[in-house]
């Protein structure tokens, strides 16, 4: 015997209740995907903030948060990754010695010596280091002797890798004089305790013109510091071609900020590879470079960002490059207010990848240029206060650009992503390239072609880009034999 078919009217009332049951799914969603928009947590920031608030409880709920952290994690970052193989780039300290053969010059074999050439140099001297490990402890070397435009001091080795310089004090090269160049060294902290080695480079007060090219420098907590001193500012430096890292997390509540430049103007900081800037005390945000303290004019660009390469998985939050950092205090600033941190900056052309944090923030930055950025396994750019003001184009962002706080955006063709992808484990930018979390930031396909035509600075130093971002073709930066 045969049931009944059921009647028309019926079947019209399920297939509404189920057409209801999708639209409020769906209602649901979008309402979701607009209150994460409006708050701005990234699962990466959201996921520990849930393992603390569930510590302390029963095993259950502990667990849960545990497996929530990790979850909300995976969904943002993937799933934990072996560090990447050392890349052979373009950018960063070369084998090639920068400066060429200088001739004459001071030569130096000793510590001692290198002090004391240093203590009485003049300008146009070149010191070099002969082939060895010059060590240090105890006081700064002072650089407070000026060079000329037509004659800077020059302080170098003559081939990279032959000379390694071993601070085991707070500050190494102290320079307040103008015109100093230093080239092709490798230098290091090795302090027992990561609070005393803060500095391979402290440029203050006088100390215009400086030039740091073709350095591999480690373990300090800001590589570069960068200030006033009373009412002389060390202006239109230049930080080229460095490779600067930490071999471990710096156990320190001190600033960790490879390149700390506060309250100085007209900098350019280029082609530099920065990595591994993990802060593990105090409030845990380290930036690899910032530009504060009311200056202007700066410029990022053509750098190589990689927040976690070798020291991954470890607590707090890592920014990528920022005009404004976290904010001054007014006594520091150079106009002694700090109405903006900066004015005029630019960051263009970087690779920014594998943070913790957003790629690019911007605070109190007015008249901001953002432009060929690729920010790949970062929270994006963000802008904030109304006192930040920025022009951005070009920019190849996995993740969004915000405004946060009155902040102020132009934009122009950017491609980015909503920050509600992340949670759905999405990420169509990441998505472009055969292994970014590897280092390989090849196309998987064609490259996305910018619409409106307008072409950008290229991280290579090759010819103008016509993609998105700050690459045509990776493979550009790579450096054969």
């Amino acid at each position: 015997m045969t049931g009944k078919k059921p009647s028309g009217k019926r079947s019209r009332t399920g297939r509404r209740l189920l057409l209801g049951a999708a639209a409020l799914a769906v209602a649901g969603l979008v309402g979701a995907a607009v209150v994460i928009e409006h708050l701005g947590v990234a699962p990466r920031t959201l996921a520990p903030y849930v393992e603390k608030r569930s510590s302390g409880h029963n095993p259950t709920i502990v667990g849960l948060g545990q497996f929530a952290s990790r979850t909300l994690l995976e969904l943002d970052r993937g799933a934990p990754a072996l560090p990447p193989p050392e890349l052979a780039l373009v950018l960063g300290a070369q084998a090639h010695p920068a400066g060429g053969q200088r001739p004459g010059g001071v030569l130096v074999g000793t510590p001692d010596e290198l002090r004391a050439a240093i203590g009485k140099a003049e300008a146009g001297d070149v010191i070099t280091l002969l082939p060895g490990t010059y060590r240090f402890s105890g006081r700064a070397i002072d650089a407070d002797r000026p060079g000329r435009p037509d004659h800077p001091i020059v302080v170098r080795a003559a081939q990279p890798g032959s000379v390694q310089v071993e601070f085991d004090q707070q500050e190494g090269f102290r320079v307040s004089a103008p015109w100093w160049r230093f080239e092709n060294l490798a230098i290091r902290g090795v302090c027992g305790d990561d609070t005393y080695c803060e500095h391979a480079f402290h440029v203050v007060g006088a100390g215009r013109h400086f030039a740091a090219v073709n350095n591999r420098i480690a373990d300090f907590n800001a590589h570069f510091k960068i200030n006033g001193g009373g009412e002389n500012f060390p202006d239109d430096g230049l930080i080229e071609s460095n490779t600067l890292y930490n071999t471990h997390a710096r156990r320190t509540g001190n600033p960790v900020v490879p390149i700390d430049l506060v309250a100085a103007s007209r900098w350019t900081i280029r082609t530099n590879v920065i990595k591994d800037f993990v802060k593990l005390e105090g409030n845990q945000v380290s930036y690899g470079g910032f530009a504060k303290g009311a200056g202007s004019a700066n410029v990022f660009e053509r750098n190589l960002v990689w927040c976690e390469d070798k020291l991954r998985g470890q607590p707090g939050q890592r920014v990528g490059l920022s005009l404004g950092g976290g904010g001054t205090g007014a006594e520091w600033c150079r106009d002694r207010k700090c109405i903006t941190e900066q004015q005029g900056g630019v960051i263009r052309a970087n690779l920014v990848a594998s943070c913790s944090d957003v790629g690019v923030y911007l605070n109190s930055a007015a008249d901001s240029r953002v432009e060929d950025n690729t920010l790949v396994d970062t929270t994006g750019i963000d802008v904030r206060f109304a006192t930040s003001s920025a022009q951005l184009d070009g920019n190849l962002v996995d993740g969004p650009i915000r405004a946060r706080d009155g902040g102020l955006l132009h934009l122009g063709d950017d491609r980015t992503v909503p920050l509600w992808h992340a949670y759905l484990g999405d990420h169509p930018v990441r998505a472009l390239f055969r292994a970014a979390s590897e280092g390989d930031f090849s196309w998987k396909e064609k490259a996305p072609q910018r619409e409106g035509g307008r072409k950008g600075l290229n991280l290579c130093g090759t010819g103008p880009v016509g993609a998105y971002g700050a690459f045509d073709d990776f493979a550009e930066c790579r450096r054969t034999p």
